[in-house]
């Protein structure tokens, strides 16, 4: 029952991020999935929304976190660098990553959206210097992302996700790097989902478990 709570709670985020519904809406059905008994409770509550429609053709991930698009080897360059010098620099939309990916941020700041981005097979690495600078990397579920950075008078806030698979050339985003004075926040987004989307979702998620916590 409770991945099929799970389920229905995806299909509600899928609808709220396509405007079907609003906040207040999407809140109260969200309660009501996770109050829900019965399989068939959960049937009627999504028995009040449209059907959900396929994403456009490119896009690499679906409302609900699908396996990202995978770049053809030869679209995708060794060497990459991303520069922002008391300026700013943003990376995202339908994007190839490079092999490496070097990115600095010397007092400006810099963003790399990996939502939309077609991945190379294996891995994809980023280097992150940020000096009296920040950098925000924002990665998709359904790809395995592998963080480890160093924070001095500063913060690096790592994330770090595992998704299984038998395909060895999988996607992997593996981000390396330092904070000085500065900072570095990795965190995990779906497609269409804003910052303020992300935080709704992680206190769904905490709810969730504490009532699995509570039903033990």
């Amino acid at each position: 029952m409770n991945r099929a709570k799970e389920s229905a709670v995806d299909r509600l985020r899928a609808h709220y991020v396509r405007d079907d519904i609003d906040v207040d809406q999407y809140e109260a059905m969200v309660d009501l999935a996770w109050a829900a008994t019965e399989p068939a409770d959960l049937e009627r509550l999504l028995s009040r929304l449209p059907v959900l429609q396929a994403s456009a053709p490119g896009t690499a991930l679906d409302a609900t976190g699908a396996a990202p698009l995978v770049a053809r080897p030869g679209e995708v360059r060794d060497h990459g660098f991303q520069v922002a010098i008391l300026s700013g620099s943003d990376r995202s939309g339908s994007w190839v990553p490079p092999r490496k990916l070097t990115t600095i941020a010397l007092m400006g700041g810099a963003g790399i959206d990996f939502r939309e981005a077609r991945l190379g097979p294996g891995v994809t690495e980023v280097q992150i210097l940020a000096v009296c600078g920040g950098v925000d990397v924002i990665v998709p579920p359904g790809v395995t992302v592998q963080t480890e950075g160093l924070g001095i008078l500063g913060g690096f806030d790592e994330y770090n996700q595992t998704v299984d698979s038998d395909d060895p050339s999988a996607p992997i985003i593996r981000i390396r790097g330092l904070a000085l004075m500065g900072g570095v926040d990795v965190t995990m987004r779906h497609a269409g989902e804003t910052d303020r989307d992300a935080r709704r979702r992680r206190r769904d998620e905490r709810k969730r478990r504490r009532l699995e916590r509570q039903t033990k």
